[in-house]
């Protein structure tokens, strides 16, 4: 496919097109697990880019579309901003494969696609595949870019492509066993976090977290981050499901744990050498206990059960505040911004290199597990929590916010398990925190007042979004509001 017949995207400007895929966008988004407006109408759409990756070829071969789309739902979130943007990846084709079949999007009765099937391209290796074979070639595509932050080494051909079975706010492509392709759903003009942060880290030189080969990105109307690849770490597994085996089994995790704060401290360091820090004091102290106040005032809203406990909680907000009078203050950096334990991969104490690997998928080559105790953390997905606003999640920060998450973690894993053993998760939480102070020469524990407040803003956090999407796991949350709402009497 050259250049000039990709940047022409002679579909995408046919008159038609975004009204003949309306009633089926209006469909079939609020099924995806992606989609952030779930529980409001879509009430429109507007086509903000369109390219035509791969045009449809005659009999059964697809074409790739990309577009982007605004999506309008009243009533406005609390945000307040009541369009959102995203990223599709639409295959085209005559007659759908029956492998294909889960993909289907539904077949648009006129326009340019009429006669035609659409589905989630994603899921056609065809079309992942031309994806990577667009990241091998960094440059221009109409107002698509796609680049690299240096000669990328030789990625292997025919690498088989699929769909990574975990979606949460984005979709992610695993070829082989050797890359892994992040594909960002709902996005915000301006460079993504965790496309940023792993390009400082890998420039600080730090080896904790994969770094990035390639990338594309909108460069009209507005930048946005669209998509990164990495290596993919095989034979890894994340610390959620790690805990909860170890909880099962009834052995302990605390090794685990001081490892992962060791990990945690040196992510901190390096964030901290490579990007710029600032001092929360005064007014910047202020606002950010207003900005916990302001979310503890909705979360009572939605949910009464915490009516009991506001005050209390509200004095732990206060309380770093209070130093911002005295002249103190508190240390920010840029941080992970989400950081739990799905966010962590354990694996092999040597990690393949990025072009290691059998190159054909071959489940028979991919490493078995480590065993606890014998592998290497490794921290992943740099993107801070999806729902907030980007220039929120690109803010400097306490590194407390981290540890506070992880914290939550421990917790959650230790009370979602039956019988539930918070013993487990208080012996987890101080040696993740030891090992954070061994790393660092800084303890977490020493600033309490900052621990708890963001422990509690986070619990808070918890409380909604459980009762809103699993009220069954509402209790795990509030014994954390219980017991946050006592230290702070």
């Amino acid at each position: 496919m050259s250049e000039t017949a990709a940047a022409r995207t002679p579909v995408g400007l046919l008159p038609g097109l975004l009204p003949s895929l309306a009633p089926l966008l209006r469909a079939w988004l609020p099924r995806q697990r992606w989609f952030a407006g779930k529980g409001r109408p879509v009430t429109g759409f507007s086509l903000v880019s369109a390219v035509e990756l791969l045009p449809p070829r005659g009999g059964n071969g697809p074409g790739l579309l990309h577009l982007l789309v605004g999506v309008d739902q009243r009533p406005e979130p609390p945000a307040g901003d009541p369009h959102d943007c995203y990223q599709l990846l639409l295959g085209v084709c005559p007659a759908l494969p029956p492998h294909l079949a889960p993909a289907l999007i539904g077949r648009p009765h006129g326009g340019p696609l009429a006669g035609l099937m659409v589905y989630e391209g994603l899921y056609d290796p065809r079309l992942a595949a031309l994806l990577l074979e667009r990241l091998r070639t960094p440059g221009p595509l109409g107002p698509l870019r796609f680049a690299s932050p240096g000669p990328l080494p030789p990625l292997p051909r025919a690498l088989t492509a699929r769909p990574l079975g975990t979606e949460q706010s984005n979709s992610s492509l695993v070829y082989g066993d050797t890359y892994i392709l992040k594909c960002f759903r709902r996005v915000q003009p301006g460079p993504n976090p965790d496309l940023e942060l792993s390009l400082a880290l890998a420039r600080a030189g730090c080896a904790r977290v994969p770094a990035p080969l390639a990338w594309y990105e909108s460069t009209a109307p507005h930048p946005y981050t669209l998509g990164v690849l990495q290596p993919y770490l095989r034979g890894s597994r994340d610390g959620w499901r790690l805990a909860l085996e170890a909880l099962a089994a009834g052995t302990p995790f605390t090794e685990e744990a001081r490892a992962l704060g060791r990990v945690t401290a040196e992510v901190h360091t390096a964030l901290a050498e490579e990007l710029p820090t600032v001092r929360l004091c005064g007014p910047r102290a202020e606002r950010l206990a207003a900005g916990m106040h302001r979310r503890l005032d909705e979360a009572v809203r939605q949910v009464p059960a915490l009516l009991p406990y506001a005050p209390r909680l509200r004095a732990a907000f206060d309380a770093i505040a209070a130093p911002a009078h005295r002249g103190l203050g508190w240390r920010a950096q840029r941080i992970h911004g989400d950081l739990h334990l799905g966010q962590a991969l354990y694996g092999p104490a040597t990690e393949p290199s990025a072009t290691g690997g059998s190159g054909d998928g071959s489940a028979a080559r991919t490493p078995a597990p480590p065993r606890p105790g014998t592998g290497r953390w490794s921290v992943i997905d740099f993107e801070g929590e999806p729902a907030r606003p980007l220039s929120e999640r690109r803010r400097p920060q306490p590194p407390v916010r981290d540890i506070a998450g992880m914290l939550r973690s421990f917790d959650y894993a230790a009370r979602t398990h039956r019988p539930g053993n918070p013993v487990w998760a208080e012996r987890c939480r101080a040696a993740y925190c030891e090992g954070y102070a061994q790393a660092s020469g800084a303890d977490p524990r020493a600033e309490p007042e900052l621990l708890r407040a963001y422990e509690t803003d986070k619990a808070v956090y918890e409380v909604v979004y459980e009762a809103r999407h699993r009220p069954d796991w509402l209790p795990v949350p509030m014994a954390a509001i219980e017991r946050l709402a006592a230290a702070s009497v």
